[in-house]
């Protein structure tokens, strides 16, 4: 799958050097259940904010950081990881796949990926959390503090559903697992540095109560052991993009900075405003694109309204319908909707109908292969 257009979160993709032995090893496993039913045919990571899977978001980061020997965990989705992503030379990087047939938790994943790392410290970069401007700065932090980790954090207005960092001072004490009672809002985001002393860590600790290896267990035991585990509350945005609304954000954020690219091609008849991308083998006929938008390779608009903050990935066609504020992936067929479809969710080979009559608005989620004809 080709980068596209448009301009890459946070970084940069410029020539950056090599970050001496650091490693970056991303999780792409996982059902993705709380985005079902988005998520039943395909992996989670892949889902696109701005016509681009989550993960080759994390991919360019790393690579903006000159971090180019990348480790991917994958579970049942492998082929369609592997289709995506390749070798990693069109992101400049090389990729390396390490199988974990169970989700047996973050830890577990970093546990069988030691081989693979090494001696080499390294970023753990779960593949559906967005971080909007970039890891730069932590890493920077890292290398050049010769820490043993350093975990990142961001504040949460719903703590107990997160790993809650437990602060004396700016020092790290302790990480607890979506505390009844938190000792602060700043939570465990999916994004962590460690040098190989991790893997010892991960050694001396027990699956949790529901099976699996915690990585807040593995720092935990890190800070017990006496070891150099620093934390930093992030400036910018992070969305784990795992639930529905949350995609919708991440989508709306990039969007945000969208820079206008006219690709593929509109008739005299269509108005295209504010910031649009047309991406290659597009077509807009008779028809209205309010930015920021994008529209996919190959999709056709024909006589329809596409609303700011909306992303239609490639080969669609959406006739005769209003759509604003969503995101709609691949192969899907919109027709004939009475009325404007927004902050909605629509799967891939989706075929959507619609009616004569006009209700006043639909917000759906419908997953791949759905067929609905609207009443």
């Amino acid at each position: 799958m080709p980068l596209n257009s448009i301009e890459r979160s946070g970084e940069r993709m410029a020539d950056q050097p090599r970050q001496r032995n650091l490693k970056g090893l991303l999780l792409a496993g996982g059902k993705g259940t709380r985005l079902r039913p988005f998520t039943y045919t395909g992996t989670k990571q892949l889902v696109p904010i701005a016509n681009k899977p989550i993960l080759f978001y994390a991919i360019e980061q790393l690579a903006a950081n000159g971090i180019a020997d990348i480790g991917i965990v994958v579970g049942d989705t492998k082929d369609q990881v592997v289709a995506a992503v390749g070798d990693g030379s069109q992101f400049g990087v090389s990729v390396t796949y390490i199988d974990q047939p169970v989700p047996l938790g973050i830890a577990h994943a970093v546990k069988i990926s030691e081989e693979f790392i090494g001696n080499s410290p390294f970023v753990l970069f779960l593949g559906d959390n967005f971080l909007k401007e970039g890891i730069s700065r932590y890493v920077e932090q890292f290398t050049n503090g010769g820490h043993d980790s350093l975990v990142l954090l961001s504040p949460v207005s719903d703590p107990q559903n997160f790993g809650i960092a437990e602060m004396e001072g700016e020092r790290l004490v302790r990480v607890v697992e979506k505390p009844q009672h938190p000792p602060s809002n700043l939570a465990v985001i999916g994004i962590y540095f460690f040098n190989a002393k991790v893997f010892d860590a991960i050694r001396s600790i027990q699956p949790s109560a529901r099976g699996e290896l915690e990585i807040t267990d593995t720092i935990q035991r890190l800070i017990d052991d006496g070891l150099d585990v620093r934390s930093e509350a992030i400036a910018g945005r992070w969305i784990d993009t795992g639930k529905h609304d949350d995609l919708l954000e991440a989508n709306h954020l990039i969007l945000e900075d969208l820079q206008p690219a006219l690709i593929g091609s509109h008739d005299e008849a269509s108005r295209v405003e504010g910031r649009v991308v047309l991406q290659e083998g597009a077509e807009v006929v008779n028809s209205r694109i309010q930015g920021p938008a994008i529209i996919g390779e190959r999709t056709r608009i024909v006589n329809s309204y596409i609303g700011p903050f909306t992303s239609i990935y490639h080969d669609c066609l959406v006739a005769d319908t209003e759509i604003s504020g969503s995101v709609v992936l691949e192969h899907t067929r919109i027709e004939q909707v009475g009325h404007r479809i927004e902050h909605s969710l629509i799967g891939r080979n989706v075929e959507l109908h619609g009616h004569e009559r006009r209700p006043h608005g639909y917000t759906l989620i419908l997953g791949d292969f759905s067929k609905l004809h609207m009443p």
